[in-house]
This record gives C-alpha cells, sequence and structure tokens, in this order.
C-alpha cells in the first residue's frame, strides 16, 4: 500500500492566493471525489497531482507571492491525467490513440516477430541465443498481458461506445467531446496506479457513464476524480474532499455520506459558535462591570481582574460562524399562466437526416404540470426533439403541437450570443424597457453582482453563460420550461439551487439530461428514446432502472423458454427457479411504484388543503389525484396476481 499525500500547499495563480496550508492525504486503493465550489481549485489539484501545474517554491523561508508546500508519491508510481486538449501525430486514428496505451507491449511483440523470421535461418549457438532471447522477451510480453490486448480494447470500446468505423476516423478530425473520449479510454486502457479524471462523464451518454462506474468501482489503484455529477460520486468513490475556503477537508463515504456529514458539522459549528458568542458576552460584560468597581472604589484589584479576562478573550480561539446558507440562485420561477391540459402532443412524428432515421411514428403527450425527462444514447435524437417541438425544424411526417397558451422558455446545450462584446447588463436589457436598477437588481438573483455586470459575454465561464441566459428567458414570464442538458455547466450549489426554484415551478418541464441525480431530484418521469420510439415510464430515474432490470431478467429467461428439450424436462426445478427469480424481482418493482403513488397521493392532499380556496387549483389537483388513484388500483391487482400461490 502506498500514499500520496500533498503537505502544507500554498499556490497561487497570478496574485490570487488558491491554496493556503492545504494537506491531503490518499491511500492505495482510495476513490476519492474533489468537490467545491467554481473556481476553488479542484482541477488545479489534480495537475499538481499530476506534475502538469508546477510548486514555484521559493527557496529558502516562505515568502508571499510565492507557492510553497510539497507533495509525495511514490517514484514507481505511474499517473495519468485525462487531458482536456490531447495531441496526436497528423496520421493518428482512434485506433492508433488506444494502441498507445500498448506501445511498451508491442515493441516487444514487434521484437519476438522479428526473432521468429531470423530464427528460421539461424543454426547452432546463434539459433540458441536467439531462442533463448525469444524465451525472455516472451515471459515479459506474458507477464505485462500482451495476449489479452485485443480483449482489452474491445472491452473499452463496446463501454465508451466505439464502433469499427469510429475506430478508423481521424483523431483531429473528431469533436471535442470526441477526443475527450477517446482519451479516457486510452487512460483506462494504460491502467495507471494513479488514475486523475477531470469531469470524465461530460461528454458521456448515461449507458456509457454506468458502464464507466463499473469500471472503476472495481479500479486497483488510487481514484481521484472532479465532477459535478452526483449520482456518479455516489456509486465512485469511498471518499470525498472538499476544498473550501482554501482548504481542504475529508469526509469518508460517498457523495451522499458527504453531504449528511457536512450538515452535521455545519449544524455542531453554529452551536459552538452561539455558546462562544454566549461566553463571550458574558467575559466582555464582566470586564466592564470589574472596570466601572475599580474606578468606584479605586481598588487596582478589580483592574487585575479585568485584565486577566481581557487576556483570555484576546488569547482565545474564536469559533468561526458557519455559513449557513450558500451563496446561489435565487430563481424566481412562479408563473400565474397556464396552458390547456395538452401542453404537447406528437402524433406518428417521424424524421430523418440523409439515410439516418432518427423517429419513426413516435408518440407522445406532455399535460400540463408534467415533468418529463428525455434520455437516450449520443446521436438519438434527443436534441433534435426538442427543435421539433419549438419548430426550429419541421418533421418529414407526423404532428407536433404545443398548446396555444404556452409561453415557452428554451436554454440550449451551446449558449451562443449574437453580439459577444456586449456586456451582461446590455445583454439582459436588449429588447425590455426596464431601468439600469431593476435589470441589477434582476442580475443579482443569478450572482451576478457589483462590477461583474459589466463583463462581456465572450469574457464568462460556462456556467456564468448558463445563468445569464436563464435570467433572460425567465425574466418574462413563462409556464413551459424546455432545457438541454441544464446542469453541464454549473456547479454542484448551483444545481442544487435550480432544483430548488424547480420546485416551485407549477408549469410544464421538459428536458434532456445525463444528470440522473437531477432528474431524481426534481421529480421527472422518464421519456427514453428507444428503437426510434419515445417510451414514457413511470417513476423517477431509479424506478426507471428498476424496470429495465426487470426487462432485462424477462428477456434472459423468454430465451432459455424455449420448447423443451429431453434435458430441459429433466430438470423443471430450473425453469420454475428462473420463473420465481422473474416474479420476485417484478414484486419489488411494483412495491416501488406502489410507494411512489402513495407518496403522490399523500402530496396532493396535503396541497389541496393548502389551496382550499383556490378553485383551479383544486381542480388540476383533483385531476392529478384520479391519475395516481388509478394508477395505484392497478398495481395493486398486478400486485396481488403476482404472489406466490
Amino acid at each position: 500500500m502506498f500514499e500520496l499525500s500533498m503537505n502544507h500547499i500554498m499556490k497561487y495563480m497570478g496574485t490570487h492566493l488558491l491554496f493556503k496550508e492545504l494537506n491531503v492525504q490518499i491511500f492505495s486503493g482510495e476513490s476519492v471525489g474533489i468537490v467545491g465550489p467554481n473556481g476553488c481549485g479542484k482541477s488545479t489539484l489534480l495537475k499538481l497531482i499530476a506534475g502538469i501545474e508546477p510548486l514555484n517554491v521559493y527557496i529558502g523561508s516562505w515568502s508571499e507571492g510565492y507557492d510553497y508546500g510539497w507533495i509525495q508519491k511514490p517514484k514507481e508510481a505511474t499517473i495519468a491525467y485525462l487531458d482536456q486538449a490531447p495531441t496526436y501525430p497528423e496520421n493518428y486514428d482512434v485506433e492508433a490513440v488506444l494502441r498507445d496505451a500498448f506501445s511498451e507491449v508491442l515493441e516487444i511483440e514487434q521484437t519476438m516477430r522479428q526473432l521468429e523470421k531470423q530464427m528460421a535461418s539461424l543454426e547452432g549457438e546463434t539459433l540458441e541465443s536467439a531462442l533463448k532471447k525469444y524465451a525472455e522477451k516472451s515471459a515479459v510480453y506474458e507477464a505485462k498481458e500482451g495476449y489479452a490486448i485485443q480483449e482489452k480494447m474491445r472491452k473499452i470500446c463496446v463501454g465508451l461506445g466505439f464502433d469499427d468505423a469510429f475506430l478508423k476516423r481521424e483523431f483531429k478530425s473528431l469533436s471535442g467531446g470526441e477526443q475527450t473520449r477517446v482519451v479516457l479510454g486510452k487512460i483506462l486502457l494504460d491502467k495507471p496506479d494513479v488514475l486523475l479524471l477531470d469531469e470524465p462523464t461530460n461528454h458521456l451518454d448515461t449507458e456509457a457513464i454506468e458502464w464507466l462506474e463499473a469500471y472503476l468501482k472495481t479500479y486497483p489503484g488510487i481514484l481521484i476524480v472532479v465532477s459535478h455529477d452526483r449520482y456518479f460520486l455516489d456509486q465512485v468513490v469511498t471518499k470525498v474532499i472538499e476544498i473550501e475556503n482554501l482548504q481542504a477537508q475529508a469526509f469518508k463515504g460517498n457523495y451522499s455520506a458527504y453531504v449528511t456529514q457536512k450538515e452535521e458539522q455545519v449544524r455542531i459549528q453554529y452551536a459552538d459558535f452561539l455558546e462562544q458568542k454566549k461566553k463571550i458576552k458574558q467575559m466582555e460584560n464582566q470586564v466592564k462591570k470589574l472596570r466601572d468597581w475599580a474606578i468606584r472604589a479605586d481598588n487596582n484589584k478589580f483592574f487585575r481582574r479585568a485584565a486577566s479576562i481581557q487576556k483570555k478573550l484576546e488569547k482565545m480561539d474564536r469559533v468561526q460562524k458557519p455559513k449557513l446558507e450558500r451563496e446561489a440562485m435565487g430563481l424566481d420561477l412562479s408563473t400565474n399562466s397556464r396552458t390547456g391540459r395538452e401542453t404537447i402532443r406528437l402524433e406518428d412524428l417521424t424524421k430523418s437526416f440523409d439515410e439516418k432515421m432518427i423517429f419513426k411514428g413516435a408518440e407522445l403527450l406532455v399535460a400540463y404540470g408534467q415533468r418529463m425527462a428525455l434520455i437516450g444514447p449520443n446521436g438519438s435524437g434527443k436534441t433534435t426533439l426538442l427543435k421539433l417541438i419549438l419548430g426550429e425544424i419541421l418533421p418529414d411526417g407526423g404532428r407536433v403541437k404545443l398548446a396555444e397558451t404556452s409561453k415557452v422558455a428554451y436554454l440550449p446545450q451551446q449558449i451562443e450570443f449574437d453580439t459577444p462584446s456586449q456586456t451582461v447588463l446590455d445583454y439582459f436589457r436588449e429588447d425590455l424597457t426596464i431601468s439600469e436598477g431593476e435589470a441589477r437588481k434582476a442580475l443579482a438573483q443569478y450572482l451576478f453582482f457589483g462590477e461583474r455586470v459589466f463583463t462581456t459575454v465572450s469574457d464568462l465561464s460556462g456556467g456564468e453563460k448558463v445563468r445569464l441566459k436563464l435570467a433572460r428567458l425567465l425574466y418574462d414570464e413563462v409556464n413551459v420550461l424546455i432545457l438541454d442538458e441544464p446542469t453541464n455547466h454549473l456547479d454542484i450549489d448551483s444545481i442544487e439551487a435550480m432544483e430548488e426554484a424547480l420546485e416551485t415551478f407549477k408549469g410544464t418541464l421538459f428536458f434532456v439530461s445525463h444528470d440522473r441525480y437531477f432528474i431524481n431530484a426534481v421529480k421527472a418521469q422518464i421519456v427514453a428514446v428507444e428503437s426510434q420510439q419515445l417510451k414514457v415510464y413511470l417513476g423517477d430515474y431509479d424506478a426507471y432502472k428498476a424496470t429495465k432490470k426487470v426487462i432485462s431478467v424477462e428477456a434472459e429467461t423468454q430465451k432459455k423458454d424455449v420448447k423443451e428439450t429431453d434435458s430441459q424436462k429433466s430438470a423443471p426445478n430450473q425453469t420454475r427457479k428462473a420463473s420465481n427469480k422473474v416474479n420476485w424481482v417484478k414484486i419489488e418493482l411494483i412495491e416501488s411504484d406502489i410507494a411512489v403513488c402513495e407518496a403522490n397521493l399523500q402530496r396532493i392532499g396535503e396541497e389541496m388543503m393548502k389551496q382550499a380556496s383556490d378553485y383551479e387549483a383544486l381542480n388540476k389537483l383533483n385531476a392529478e389525484k384520479e391519475t395516481y388513484q388509478n394508477e395505484l388500483d392497478l398495481l395493486l391487482s398486478k400486485w396481488l396476481e403476482l404472489q406466490p400461490k
């Protein structure tokens, strides 16, 4: 077991102090998630470990403005960092990049092939010498698993979705996201002792993310990952390091465990802060009284007592008041207007590009107030569907219908501005007749304070562009929100703020996302793109995964459940066991769905009591209640049917 440690790190970026006395310890076999707000130095931390970002340590004692500290790692340890801007020779295709991971083994293989050719014409001692050398190379080749290269390549390619055509594409011709995926594949093939991943899920679809999670769960070395994907962190990491106030603090467990521990820590710290504040107040009052008594009684004894207490006050280690509320977007997504019962309807929708069919006879109904998350593999047509709904492109066949009273806000995946030189304030006020003060007040809700409103839009970070676009879209009251990967460039605090804001949104929400934690948090129903169709699943992402598990088990059972052969007749218990396994999985899924329906019925009941005087709201809640009650009745019937006889 080896240890990787960062000790007393002071790190400057220009004149900005990024870390102050930062200490980190990570042991062999640990999977670590780095969390913290944008700009706190998460990526810099990875680059310091990788040696990409240097520590410019001043020779001698530390001096302000210079870096300080040291990083300890075993000399023999191999380290790999997911580079966001990799470079390879001009003629390299994807397969060549991946095979670079085996460069040492491939050199040995080449030497072996050369020796094989030479040995065909050698004799005597020369042949014996060549045979000995060949045996040595062969042993090293076997030890380095050279015979498993193709199997390793196949496993990575299947997991990350690289088909034969993709492997032959030139690396330089790929998009930034595709290049990152390829480099991730190469790094996984390298299997370094220390694996450093910076936002590895950014350019992966859900299927590839889940494959990566399964792969990393059994990773033998140290894994250190920076990610805003909380579901991914929950699945993969066993330790969380939070960067806050220029320092690092470690928490055991996954992301959810970290959140629980952090909340408890803040609660205790706030209680200690209040207790100390009370004690300080008492001591200050004592000092004041003693000094008053000393003056009135002309007694130096009281002065000495007061001075002694004052010294204790000055030497006291003060408990810092914890930050109880994070600085995050104060979004107001309330809406007074509504659409008709059917907000979005797709009928027999067909769309293709060139020879590729995207949708064929797809159907979908989104009712007012529903929340739906559209998921599917990359290239399956998710963004295309959003553009069809918005009327930006036309279907080849079928119909797309939006409710006439719809007021739609659309947030695209790629944020662009027509005038990059515009300031944040000018962009927001464009086409609006509002004062600068009103505009600045609205922008402050989206964390644009003070001089930041005069920054040009081209100089904004990815997350800031998302916030600015949202600010402008939602200034006008809307009743339909259509979002394409809304959490991609936001830090966790901002994502959680968006989740909280969406709780108050009464309109219709339809969005594309690979962020499974976000999907669950906003209680969205799943719409999956499957075989050019749109399939709706009951419940959130976790319920969807449970349903898919049942379907998978059923499919496996059906493959085995062919016409009985003589061997099957002699073993009827195996078929019965397989059938029972499917039934119990189904029962567990139905019980989960029943719990969802019951929770929704309870929520609706509480909401109806609150909205007792609002006739329109009661009508909507009653219709929603009827839907869930019907669904619950159906589920209970299915549950009874599946019980063992």
